[in-house]
Order: C-alpha cells, then sequence, then structure tokens
C-alpha cells in the first residue's frame, strides 16, 4: 500500500517549499479491502498529520535527521490504527523530498 503526498511549507503566508513523500504502511494483507474501504478518510487523515508536521518546522533545516523522521512516523502510525487497528505495524517513508520555490 503505496501512496505519494504533496504538502506546502508556508513561511509568512506563502509557499516556500513543496515536500514529496512516498509512504507505505506495513500492514497484515488481510485488511488490504479495509484499507482501500477507508482510503479516502486514511489520506486525509495523514495529510493533515503532515501539515501539521510542516507547520511546527518539521520540514526544516536537517529534515531528514533520523529523529525528526520518527517523530513523523509515530504520529502517522497513530493515525492509521484508529481506523486499521493493529493490523498495521508500521508506516515506512520510502522517499522524501524538498523543492525551494
Amino acid at each position: 500500500m503505496i501512496k505519494q503526498f504533496v504538502v506546502p511549507v508556508v513561511k509568512d503566508d506563502s509557499i516556500d517549499a513543496m515536500v514529496t513523500l512516498t509512504l507505505s504502511l506495513e500492514a497484515d494483507p488481510s485488511i488490504t479491502d479495509r484499507f482501500y474501504a477507508i482510503e479516502p478518510k486514511l489520506r486525509d487523515r495523514f495529510l493533515q498529520v503532515l501539515f501539521d508536521h510542516a507547520n511546527s518546522g518539521g520540514f526544516d533545516g536537517v529534515f531528514t535527521e533520523s529523529g525528526n523522521l520518527d517523530i513523523l512516523r509515530k504520529s502517522l502510525l497513530e493515525v492509521a490504527r484508529k481506523d486499521l487497528g493493529d493490523n498495521v505495524t508500521e508506516v515506512l517513508i520510502m522517499s522524501v523530498n524538498r523543492q525551494d520555490v
């Protein structure tokens, strides 16, 4: 279950950069149908986590530092487990790219 997300980084009321992430869920294959049934809701929740991360400065500076990405992974996993339970074991960040405007 791999999905791409685009997140604006806003500074002084304008877009300073765009961050593109590809996320994957490590999960029990038995939840595949349930995942696709709630995918729009899950994407919305993931985007809110990503927006909050961007707004708190999570994509500034050395944003790929492992501790910073661990915080993001944990927040995304909490959201995934709200709908899919403990069948989701991990959220993997497959790629991350920041493009300054």
